[in-house]
């Protein structure tokens, strides 16, 4: 089998097929971060707000996704699962083998997309929301011909909107249960802290600022110091005070015991989804 061929990092063109806000978190992240000049950027959409977002920073929008297709090396497909397949279909004269393709659309396996595309220089990455706000968490699987200089590429693209992490692809239902599904556990943990405070005597808006500040800031300390969150749990808990006391109630609650179930829970449902 012949090796692909890296893409040339200084001068390669990146398009997206799908100009929904992910690509455009995306687009804006790299151009941001310095990555990629827009100029270099190209996606299509009809509709004129979609095609106005992209460019009033400066990215190119085509007529047609494969005008995108054949001015682009790296292609991210950021259109809905449903109809992934009818896209990569139509467009599979322009994935000519020298192309790296990039799959973002949840669910849609490797094998299906190689098969669809005629080409096995695939990547498959997942992202989550906190893509809108810099920082997703993105889990990027080769397929079969994308080399380490591809990877490496997609380090640097998804890594402008937040962390990356690599895994096979056997894992993405497990990672949709923890990082896919998981903003959402989170905003109810928000919104209960929040409800909390009020219960407790604060101003509505007080205690939802004060619960959002203080998740943000609980997260950075678990990404930035190293320690094991157990541990900074019990840095903040003192003998007989009032966050042991709390903490106390969780446990009758059964607080990590849900949260494990609920991650369980979603992959277990995107399995079913894989299957279909």
């Amino acid at each position: 089998m012949a090796t692909s061929v890296p893409i040339p990092t200084d001068t390669f063109k990146l398009g997206f097929i799908g100009a929904g806000k992910l690509a455009e978190s995306i687009a804006r992240g790299v151009v941001k971060s310095g990555v990629l000049p827009a100029s270099r950027i190209s996606t299509a959409h009809r509709d004129s707000q979609r095609r106005d977002v992209f460019s009033s920073f400066g990215v190119k929008v085509y007529e047609h996704n494969h005008q995108v297709a054949e001015d682009s090396d790296v292609i991210i497909f950021s259109v809905k699962p449903q109809i992934v397949k009818e896209v990569v279909l139509q467009l599979k004269p322009s994935l000519t083998k020298d192309k790296l393709l990039v799959s973002i659309a949840a669910g849609i396996k490797l094998a299906d997309l190689q098969e669809w595309a005629e080409s096995t220089r695939f990547i498959r990455v997942m992202p989550n929301t906190p893509s809108a706000v810099g920082q997703a968490a993105s889990v990027i699987s080769l397929g079969g011909t994308a080399i380490e200089e591809d990877g490496l590429l997609m380090d640097s693209l998804f890594g402008a909107i937040g962390r990356t992490w690599r895994a096979n692809e056997k894992m993405f239902d497990a990672v949709t249960g923890v990082s896919g599904s998981g903003p959402a556990y989170i905003f109810m943990a928000i919104e209960a802290l929040a409800d909390g405070g009020v219960a407790a005597g604060l101003p509505r808006d007080l205690a939802a600022g004060l619960a959002a500040q203080t998740v943000l800031g609980a997260a950075m300390m678990v990404v930035t110091t190293g320690k094991h969150p157990g541990q900074l749990k019990d840095d903040v808990a003192s003998a007989g005070g009032t966050t042991i006391a709390a903490i106390h109630e969780l446990e009758k609650g059964g607080f990590r015991g849900v949260l494990m179930n609920a991650v369980v829970a979603a992959a277990n449902r995107s399995k079913e989804f894989s299957k279909k």
